[in-house]
């Protein structure tokens, strides 16, 4: 990474209709990032108040943008293409370990992982959370595919085009010498008990109060009706139709592998 500056963690957090879980996210990676930029896209459950209540608490850490498309969320991080910043895309239903964070900031910061494009994490995606017991059940990644986002801004000259939302699509440039193959699988090295850059996804369960008590799994917005084909596009209009909620096939094929198992949640759910 450059030696000019000083290498920097800037998260973005793009959230709609996320009031079930937004908080408890966004309060376990803040202290991770030196700046949060929380993009809400027109949420219209609680979420937007929550945050407002959170910027507040936390006004030289997070700073709240209100966009109308999701891709204007990419153009809020975009500019720090070249710079020593490793950029964490972090979203509403992603709940991290903050002490496994504060870990891996030191290691970030120490050039532990200066060579490497992406970073992918440790996940467990979850179908059930049980506060009083303090654990928490799902598919874990792996065999699952991570989803974490820790992208180093430093090895590129630019990311712009036609990005479909944060971190997404678009064009990107690489400096000489480094290209999208310097993939860093943490998941598929560390287990789950020691690993530190590791989190909840909660995409099975209820994100938003607006949400039926077991809602499926929502798709991403990067999910339109050319995925999975005619036949997709045309259970999705069928469903819309009928008024059922859209489901992300994508996601029970990606997030939904191998079997159901339940873990000590404490670290996620009652950070010291």
């Amino acid at each position: 990474m450059s030696d000019e500056e000083e290498t920097a963690i800037v998260g973005i957090a793009l959230v709609r209709n996320e009031d079930v879980f937004v908080e408890r996210a966004i309060r376990n990676v803040i202290d991770f990032c030196d700046l949060l930029i929380v993009a809400d896209h027109q949420s219209t459950d609680g979420t937007s108040a929550i945050l407002r209540r959170l910027a507040a608490e936390f006004p030289d850490r997070m700073q709240l943008v209100r966009i109308q498309n999701p891709r204007e969320s990419h153009f809020l991080i975009s500019d720090y293409a070249g710079s020593p910043t490793w950029v964490f895309a972090v979203d509403g239903d992603e709940i991290y370990d903050p002490a496994g964070l504060a870990q891996m900031r030191i290691d970030l910061l120490a050039g532990k992982y200066a060579e490497s494009w992406i970073v992918f994490g440790n996940v467990l995606n979850c179908t059930a959370i049980d506060d009083a017991a303090d654990t928490a059940t799902g598919y874990l990644a792996p065999p699952c595919r991570s989803m974490t986002k820790l992208f180093n801004f430093d090895l590129i000259e630019s990311w712009g085009g036609a990005a479909t939302h944060v971190c997404a699509n678009g064009t990107i440039q690489f400096k000489p010498g480094y290209d999208a193959t310097r993939r860093l699988q943490l998941h598929e090295q560390i287990p789950w008990e020691e690993a530190h850059f590791r989190c909840l996804h909660t995409c099975f369960m209820r994100r938003s109060s607006l949400d039926a008590a077991q809602p499926p799994a929502r798709p991403n917005v990067s999910e339109t009706y050319l995925r999975g084909g005619l036949g997709g596009w045309m259970r999705k209009s069928i469903n819309r139709l009928l008024g059922r909620p859209p489901v992300s096939d994508w996601k029970m094929e990606k997030y939904a592998r191998g079997e159901l198992v339940t873990v000590d949640a404490s670290a996620f759910l009652r950070p010291s």
